[in-house]
């Protein structure tokens, strides 16, 4: 599955959210929040057009594939409750977000990267994929390396993160635990699910 290459902080500046937490994303979007673009001018976008930019937002912010995200949403659809709220928690329960709302590494990434390269075990059985879903119960634990772990331990030091109901993290032995589902207060991301519901519908 192709990934976005290109400069992050144009995503930020085109959708006025911090989608790329990467440091230069992070500035030039602080610097330039407006749409990037010589003449840009505030011209209202259709239903459909916003339909479709909270749609990209949910696919550059968690680096989802449009199959991906489209087979997320029919796993949605089948479940019970709001599919755009489903839709929004699975996506959550990544192994690559997982890893960066611990506070583990600064960036979605820069987590999947670590995790493709196998350096992330969960329940002790090395995990080379970032879709991974984790349950209630997962832990998650650095491949005990020493490289490894003393890489980790200096990026835990050089951030914070909020604390979470669900998730508990100990920064001195790397390890993350599930302690159970997210709720709808829990998603990160500022977006218009039931819009997207809608989107993907047609």
């Amino acid at each position: 599955m192709s990934r976005y290459t290109r400069p992050k902080a144009r995503i930020n500046r085109r959708f006025g959210a911090l989608l790329y937490e990467s440091s230069g994303a992070k500035r030039a979007w602080e610097r330039r929040e407006n749409p990037p673009g010589m003449h840009t001018r505030g011209k209202k976008p259709s239903n459909y057009g916003r339909a479709l930019m909270e749609k990209q937002k949910i696919k550059f912010y968690y680096g989802l594939g449009e199959r991906q995200l489209r087979r997320y949403f029919d796993i949605a659809l089948r479940r019970k409750g709001n599919t755009g709220q489903t839709l929004l928690l699975m996506c959550e329960r990544r192994l690559d977000n997982v890893i960066r709302r611990s506070g583990m590494v600064k960036t979605r990434p820069q987590a999947r990267q670590g995790i493709v390269h196998g350096h992330f075990q969960v329940n002790g059985i090395k995990v080379d994929k970032p879709s991974y879903i984790l349950r209630a119960g997962d832990v998650i634990t650095v491949r005990p390396r020493e490289n490894l772990l003393n890489f980790y331990r200096a990026l835990c030091a050089d951030q914070s993160s909020e604390p979470m109901e669900w998730l508990t993290f100990d920064p001195e032995t790397l390890r993350i635990t599930v302690q159970g589902n997210p709720g709808p207060s829990d998603i990160s991301l500022p977006v218009d699910a039931n819009m997207v519901v809608e989107f993907l519908s047609r």
